[in-house]
């Protein structure tokens, strides 16, 4: 484990294996250091959060976790443990945010407590897929919501949903290498019409329960399937909803106050969307039975059509734009991971600058762009959401146990806010079954696959990073793209 005393709380020194060779600008003469504004309240945190949980799952996962578990009630069980552990799994992350005041998520915290080879497996594999499957997946859900109205009554072309995926990838990428504030803006708006579509499914079903309509509800435990690949596929499939839980850790610096409005910001978010969740769930089974809500393509769109009539095509407008601001927060954070490891050293040095006027990381929003919209070529949502679901619960294990290791080894690190440690080990144990289960229960090929991928981040450490073997002509490249990017490296909000 790496000391914490040697960087904790000013002037912290880097503990990573290299540090970053930063070519910095010359402007009149003078070289300058940037840094990322703190512009984000409280209000932007919870939105922050919130805007990026609720988006494309809640409007087509129920379908997929009642098809993995078999009843409804058991449906609504995992659904409720869903938000329960994103709940415990948001306060020891915020713990952890305000004894490592530092934006970078899992990636910051695994490189303060485990070292930097763990840090680099993360970041790659978090760089090269995680990150961008996520962003595909969101861009998909959405694509597929947008376009359902000019394809009434058939599936829209697969190559349609693609481009308009990428469409709503670059225009939100241009969004938030423009402007701090307004990327916030945009995310509390449409967090505002997502809620309020969610509030109108959830009238409707207290509406169709208040007429009677409660027959889906008896014997709702009939078929439920208990084993651990049920089990940990429907959690999979629900947990993918609550995405984005641990997203105000990857920005910390720009957070007002951190130790006050982090935890907050939790305590807001995650019950308010924990019980939207739960309500939502009970008026897709009021409305549909079972048999229907499964074979829907569409879950939203297929409750509109059944409760709004002609007006069911103000679901898809509503998934669509909830998937648009899910997908807007997960751009905002997913950039400065990749930010915050260039400043580390475990990426290249241009993707640690933030351009001259407008303060943002556009490099590494640029590159993560680039890498969503490859990923988004062969995309296909289901595979994306298991995939995606094992790799990061995969690297939640090692935060969590970072912070188990400063709260037994480090007590007397200042703790602005702090959690019992029974929390951070009930989320640990989530965490390892998350990962386990699958494999052991029913063994996957593609599974074996991913873990090669994650491992084989070691490989390229050595060289690259640990070694510092730079390509020819790497310097060269970083000081064009640093003028034609109006670029300059970014110093940390302390």
């Amino acid at each position: 484990m790496v000391d914490l005393n040697k960087y904790q709380f000013e002037n912290m020194e880097k503990v990573s294996d290299s540090q970053p060779s930063v070519t910095t600008v010359a402007m009149e003469g003078k070289t300058q250091k940037l840094s990322l504004k703190r512009e984000l309240g409280l209000l932007g945190a919870v939105s922050l959060i919130a805007g990026t949980m609720i988006g494309s799952g809640i409007f087509m996962s129920p379908q997929s976790v009642l098809l993995s578990i078999g009843s409804p009630g058991a449906s609504l069980v995992i659904w409720m443990s869903c938000g329960l552990l994103a709940m415990l799994g948001s306060l020891s992350y915020a713990e952890l945010g305000t004894v490592i005041q530092e934006s970078g998520g899992e990636y910051i915290y695994i490189l303060r407590t485990s070292g930097p080879l763990v840090a680099f497996m993360l970041i790659f594999s978090s760089v090269t897929f995680a990150r961008p499957a996520s962003i595909a997946g969101v861009a998909l859900s959405f694509a597929g919501y947008a376009v359902a109205p000019f394809y009434l009554g058939c599936t829209p072309p697969l190559l349609v949903v693609k481009c308009v995926a990428a469409a709503a990838i670059i225009v939100l990428a241009t969004v938030n290498c423009l402007n701090v504030r307004f990327s916030m803006s945009v995310q509390v708006f449409f967090l505002v019409a997502k809620v309020l579509a969610l509030i109108v499914i959830v009238i409707g079903g207290v509406v169709m329960l208040v007429r009677g309509h409660t027959e889906n509800f008896e014997d709702s435990f009939k078929n439920t399937k208990v084993g651990i690949n049920p089990i940990g596929i429907a959690f999979f499939q629900g947990l993918w909803s609550y995405d984005g839980w641990n997203n105000l850790n990857y920005v910390t610096e720009e957070l007002k106050r951190p130790e006050v409005n982090l935890p907050r910001a939790v305590l807001i978010a995650i019950p308010m969307v924990t019980v939207l969740y739960l309500l939502v769930n009970v008026s897709y089974l009021t409305v549909m039975t079972p048999k229907e809500l499964i074979s829907s393509n569409a879950v939203a769109v297929t409750w509109g059509n059944k409760v709004l009539g002609s007006w069911g095509w103000i679901m898809s407008v509503a998934a669509a734009l909830s998937a648009f601001g899910s997908l807007n927060g997960t751009f905002f954070s997913g950039g400065r991971v990749c930010f915050v490891a260039a400043r580390e050293g475990h990426m290249p040095d241009i993707l640690s600058m933030a351009h001259v006027h407008r303060l943002t990381p556009s490099p590494a929003l640029i590159f993560t762009t680039a890498i969503s919209l490859i990923v988004l070529i062969p995309g296909d949502f289901q595979t994306i959401v298991n995939f995606f679901s094992f790799t990061a619960w995969f690297f939640y294990a090692i935060t969590l146990s970072g912070l188990l290791y400063l709260k037994i080894k480090k007590p007397e690190l200042p703790r602005p806010y702090k959690v019992p440690i029974l929390i951070p080990i009930v989320v640990l144990i989530a965490a390892v079954l998350l990962v386990l289960a699958p494999i052991i229960d029913d063994p996957q090929i593609e599974y074996l696959y991913v873990t090669l991928f994650i491992f084989s981040g070691a490989l390229i450490y050595m060289p690259f990073i640990h070694y510092k073997v730079c390509p020819g002509g790497l310097k060269k490249l970083t000081v064009f793209l640093q003028l034609f990017l109006e670029v300059a490296p970014a110093d940390k909000n302390l």
